[in-house]
């Protein structure tokens, strides 16, 4: 590295959203100390991989991008050090010092705060190390993240970690139980995003609607989504990661009287059985997910429900599968996502006994998918004719349509979009428009 020059860091930031902001922080910080952010790797001096290891398909992905890199460098005989960041790191980093010689450095969760302290040490040339402390970190509104040039929404993480102990889950070991920030901390990064030309805010956690239990001052989840809806310049709200034995009645009453709420909830419910329900650790029986469905529905006709599934889980019988997709069947979510799931070392699961092959998860994931590809199409017909406001994001990627967006029904990178055939528009526009095709999982529209 020249001695004198500044530093270039290059970002791969893998995994959830929770992730991705630890990405945008540490951009954050190492560019207020001096270290020029670059989005070549040829141009950098630090490749820092930002990993997930939450199940096995994403500890695989995360590997095998830390060994693309790594033929890279190699293939073209450059020069950068390579720093292998995030939950990876947390959960495996001494083990991988062994492992991944190409890697010189592994910071866990709990060092997000301190990279450029690692990176300049990095600098110095010392011998390869892996540094997980405990997992920590809890981020504030001075750390100012990066954000892709142009950024219309924004994650907004108001906790970090997570207590609830899923049988099957092991976010709570690699960052730490639950962990709130302070409301007025997160009203100042909201206004921050705002000032930015953040028009939506992505709320955020492992469990968001556990927000504000551990604080002494006990602030709740529909006490700061009033306190976000008041301020300037934000013009959605979505909720994400909402917990079906926490989301409250006060919550979904602020979201059905507040207009920059978008009637959209995320609300991963994992499975409806009773027996498997208790054997994940869940702390919601089905009729208490019925219930929670049920008054949103009742309070929010127009709501998009969001779940997650788990299927193979040990114990899932046959009965228990059909059980299941009754449900879906029953419920109609506006959007489904279904894991297989992963056996992890260290979780109460674990040690469950389980005859599930990985082909008969896989065929019953498949199953549930085409259930619910049915049940996308049905609803999105529905809304033809329907008048919807989208934000325009960009450019249409289809010649029949010249921009593409999202309505309030649709999440950023896990929902569908809205296409738009009009083209006297700008990005940033949010504008009302009639939908007047769907598919599976898009919309199509013109100008109202």
């Amino acid at each position: 590295m020249n001695v004198g020059k500044p530093l270039n860091l290059h970002i791969v930031s893998l995994g959830c959203a929770k992730n991705l902001v630890d990405s945008e922080v540490m951009g954050g910080l190492a560019r207020k100390a001096g270290i020029v952010l670059t989005d070549q790797i040829t141009q950098a001096d630090f490749v820092l991989v930002n990993t997930c290891a939450f199940i096995n398909p994403a500890k695989e992905e995360s590997i095998e991008t830390i060994l693309s890199i790594a033929r890279e460098k190699q293939r073209q005989g450059l020069n950068f050090k390579l720093v292998v960041a995030g939950c990876l790191a947390q959960r495996y980093g001494r083990q991988l010092l062994r492992d991944l010689p190409e890697v010189d450095l592994f910071i866990g969760t709990g060092e997000v705060g301190r990279v450029v302290r690692h990176l300049q040490t990095l600098a110095a040339g010392p011998k390869r190390v892996a540094v997980v402390s405990k997992p920590d970190f809890l981020m504030t509104s001075d750390h100012e993240r990066i954000l892709p040039e142009g950024a219309l929404s924004a994650n907004l993480k108001i906790a970090d970690g997570c207590s609830n102990r899923c049988a099957y889950c092991a976010i709570p070991d690699i960052r730490g139980p639950a962990r709130s920030r302070e409301p007025e901390d997160i009203l100042r990064e909201a206004q921050s995003l705002a000032k930015r030309g953040i028009k939506e805010l992505l709320i955020i956690g492992q469990d968001t609607s556990a927000y504000g239990r551990d604080l002494k001052s006990r602030p709740s989840l529909s006490g700061l989504l009033e306190e976000l809806a008041s301020i300037d310049g934000i013009r959605w709200i979505r909720l994400l990661y909402s917990h079906p034995a926490h989301l409250s009645a006060e919550t979904l009453s602020v979201m059905a009287r507040r207009d920059k709420i978008c009637r959209y909830i995320d609300l991963p419910v994992q499975h409806i059985d009773d027996t498997l329900l208790a054997a994940m650790n869940r702390r919601a029986d089905a009729d208490q997910i019925r219930s929670v469905i049920s008054q949103a529905r009742v309070m929010m006709p127009d709501v998009a429900l969001r779940t997650s599934l788990i299927v193979g889980f040990p114990g899932e019988t046959p009965k228990r599968f059909e059980r299941l997709i009754a449900f879906v069947r029953e419920t109609k979510f506006d959007h489904l996502g279904v894991f297989t799931y992963s056996r992890e070392e260290g979780t109460a699961a674990a040690a469950m006994p389980s005859r599930i092959s990985e082909k008969e998860k896989e065929r019953r994931r498949d199953i549930v998918m085409n259930e619910q590809a049915e049940i996308s199409l049905a609803i999105n017909r529905t809304l033809i004719g329907s008048t919807q406001e989208v934000l325009i994001e960009g450019k249409s990627d289809r010649p029949d349509y010249v921009y593409m967006g999202r309505c309030r029904r649709q999440a950023p990178e896990i929902d569908g979009v809205t296409y738009l055939a009009h083209s006297s528009l700008k990005i940033g526009d949010l504008v009302h428009c009639v939908i007047t095709n769907a598919d599976h999982y898009d919309l199509f529209a013109d100008l109202r």
